[in-house]
């Protein structure tokens, strides 16, 4: 893209800082495109498990009901407590929605598909996602309500129990890929099982590792069965309690995008990213860009399908998962994986 600016005559300075900041609005506006439609796609599916129709009433097949939503809340008075601290109480919302988006700067939507392909994008990762929990303390302490707190302090319990086992599984996969470069890891996958399968899950000592990861995420976004953080039978509505209007919107986007950014992971680390499942000239005729969004899609299916069918676990439960059995696996997976790879002569 910075060559095309610079086809039009701007030095290569400007050509870089117009096409950054295109890069940005496009993949701004389409993540904020794709979480109202995943939305939609939530409630219709949660209609058809519960034998329900979901939203069919604004626009065709209740399309536009997502947007319909997103302008109530933009119409509605923005009502703050009068014992909140009230620059923290709206700072909270905008952390969460900022580093929502700021981790998509480096997923890799097709080959060199990407607004920065920067070597350790995997560890931004890591860093952006660790911010999140950051706006959702914030709220609850700020909001001076009882069950806002509570909630707050399940959600940086939670979100960092499992970032923990979610790290040493990422390191299980940058050992096979040999780069922490997102596209390097997935361009690794290609052929990867039995020379025609393009997946890292294939592999019997990272399929484990898969299922920990994908369970993590779930819990890392506070999603079904690992809701503690707005459990509505124990907190009304968590950290959100206190907040309305577009305060409350912005919790709303930046909690879909990432689960559209854990989904995102899952295709990329494990399952192709990019890639077609079965290495064969035909299927790289399918642009890349629609295999990772389709393979996101399952992803996100999954999510929702979970959430309509798993029962809640307890705060007891969910910290024994993630500390009893995730951290021990999956450092007993780093081990063992290092072993074998050099054992079998990989880094060399």
């Amino acid at each position: 893209m910075t060559a095309f600016f610079q086809s039009l005559g701007l030095s290569y300075e400007w050509a870089w800082t117009v096409a950054t900041l295109t890069g940005i609005i496009v993949i701004s506006l389409l993540v904020m495109f794709s979480v109202a439609m995943v939305i939609y796609v939530d409630r219709k599916v949660l209609g058809a498990i519960m034998m329900r129709r979901g939203p069919n009433v604004v626009g065709p097949f209740g399309l536009l009901q997502s947007f319909a939503d997103g302008l109530k809340v933009f119409l509605q008075e923005t009502i703050i407590p009068s014992a909140a601290n009230k620059g923290i109480f709206l700072l909270a919302p905008i952390i969460t929605f900022t580093v929502a988006l700021a981790a998509w700067a480096v997923i890799p939507f097709d080959e060199g598909v990407l607004l920065s392909d920067i070597n350790v994008g995997l560890l931004y990762i890591l860093a952006i996602s660790s911010l999140g929990v950051y706006g959702v303390v914030m709220s609850g302490w700020a909001s001076n309500s009882k069950y806002p707190f509570f909630s707050a302090m399940r959600a940086s319990a939670q979100m960092i129990s499992y970032e923990v086992s979610i790290g040493f599984v990422l390191v299980c996969v940058v050992l096979f890929a040999n780069s922490f470069n997102l596209s390097d890891i997935v361009r690794g996958q290609q052929g990867f099982g039995l020379g025609v399968i393009n997946a890292y899950v294939v592999h019997p000592l990272l399929f484990p590792m898969w299922v920990v990861f994908f369970i993590s995420s779930l819990a890392e976004t506070a999603r079904a069965p690992f809701d503690l953080t707005e459990a509505e039978s124990e907190l009304v509505a968590g950290y959100q309690t206190e907040y309305s209007s577009m305060s409350f919107a912005l919790f709303w986007l930046g909690e879909y995008a990432n689960i559209l950014l854990m989904c995102s992971l899952n295709t990329l680390l494990f399952w192709g990213g990019w890639l077609p499942p079965i290495d064969i000239p035909v299927l790289y005729m399918v642009p890349g860009i629609i295999w990772f969004l389709l393979k996101t899609f399952v992803f996100f299916f999954m999510f929702s399908w979970i959430w309509a069918t798993v029962p809640r676990y307890r705060y007891d439960q969910l910290m024994r998962l993630g500390w009893k059995v995730f951290l021990p696996m999956s450092l007993l997976f780093v081990a063992v994986t290092s072993g074998y790879l050099m054992a079998t002569g990989h880094f060399g």
